[in-house]
Order: structure tokens, then sequence, then C-alpha cells
């Protein structure tokens, strides 16, 4: 089971008069990690650093990246992919900008404020479980609409996509666990009228902490 973070999360501080935002996000692939990492240096492009670290994947595959982005060698990137490591989450990516304050922090400064920064954004983010999932399309009259509802409720689905013309549209994605279920349920309502067409497999989040 890979944990992810539910959503974006930034948090700050302050040591000896330097700035320190750390920004995560969540990402699925090495492509969407660099692309999070320079939405932040063009958000903050006066700072002095922008130290990313990312982790892709989870268990056996992973894709690990750090970079110290001029800091001295080794006092942010690394100590940053440690925390990041530690935290148990995939599939994230969390940069670190520092703003100089004009006082030297020292190698051992320096590794713990990008430490710290580092596990201020992680405590913060919310988790979620990455559980298998199906999108599914289907078109339904207005009348088993509200019933059709409630078992997307049950099954814990999401709505993608709806449009309401002469019938409702509907584009949804579920945990895959709860397909089976849904899929007998739905034909049931239907009498066998209903179509369910899968569009896509892929993964869904869970929330595990509110």
């Amino acid at each position: 089971m890979l944990i992810v973070a539910l959503e974006p999360v930034r948090r700050e501080l302050s040591v000896s008069n330097s700035r320190f935002i750390a920004s995560l996000a969540p990402v699925e692939s090495v492509e969407a990690a660099k692309a999070f990492i320079a939405d932040i240096k063009r958000e903050f492009p006066d700072a002095s650093h922008h130290v990313p670290a990312f982790v892709i994947g989870g268990g056996k595959s992973v894709t690990e990246f750090c970079s110290d982005d001029g800091e001295p060698s080794g006092t942010s990137g690394r100590p940053l992919l440690a925390v990041l490591k530690g935290s148990g989450l995939g599939n994230v990516a969390v940069v670190v900008t520092r703003y100089f304050g004009g006082t030297l922090l020292g190698t051992g400064g320096l590794v713990k404020a990008y430490s710290e920064a580092g596990k201020a954004v992680l405590a913060a983010a919310r988790r979620a479980e990455l559980v298998p999932s199906r999108t599914v399309a289907l078109t339904l009259p207005y009348t088993l609409f509200e019933r059709a509802r409630q078992y997307m409720d049950a099954a814990g689905a999401r709505m993608v996509k709806d449009k309401f013309a002469e019938e409702v549209s509907l584009e949804i994605e579920l945990p895959e666990e709860s397909w089976p279920v849904f899929s007998s349920r739905m034909a049931e309502l239907g009498a066998g009228s209903l179509i369910l067409a899968t569009l896509a497999q892929g993964g869904m989040k869970r929330p595990l902490n509110p």
C-alpha cells in the first residue's frame, strides 16, 4: 500500500533571519515533480536557493532525487531527502526555498534548518492511501439518479464529470474493490438496461486522517 499526500501544503520558518519556505505537493511522475519545482522557482524568483527532493513510487520501485541548489554540498538536498524518505510518503515532492538573511548558518546549521523545514511541511500534510481504482461512464434516466448516487456513496465513488440533458451522463471513479458490488447493484437498478463502460484503471486517494 502506497501512502501519499492528499493535497499540496506549505510551511515557513525563520532561522537567524533567513526565511525557509517549504512547499510540498503530491506528484505521480518525475515529470510532474520537475514541473512542481519549476513552478516554485517561478513563484519565488528572487530567492537565494530552491532545494528540491522527491520520491516517486514505493516499495521496490522508487525513484529519488535531491539537489543542494548552490548550498554547500551535503548540507541541504540530502538531509531534506532523508527526512522525506523517513516520512513513509511516496509520490511526493518538496522544495525548500531560502531567502538568505545575512547570517551564515554553517554546515550544521544548514543541515538542521533544511531538515526542520522538511519536517514541518511533512507534519502538516494530510495523508491518504493510494488504492486501485476504476473510472467508468454511464447514462441513466433522471428517475434512477438518486438511487444511483446512493450506490456511488456506498461504494466510495467520486464524481469526475456530470452532464444533465435529456438523461444524466456520469463519469465516476471508484475503488476497484467496490466494483463487483457496485456493478451488480447498478445492473439490478436498471433491470439490465444500464451499461457501465470502463474508461480507465488507475489509483485513487483514500484519506487516512481528517
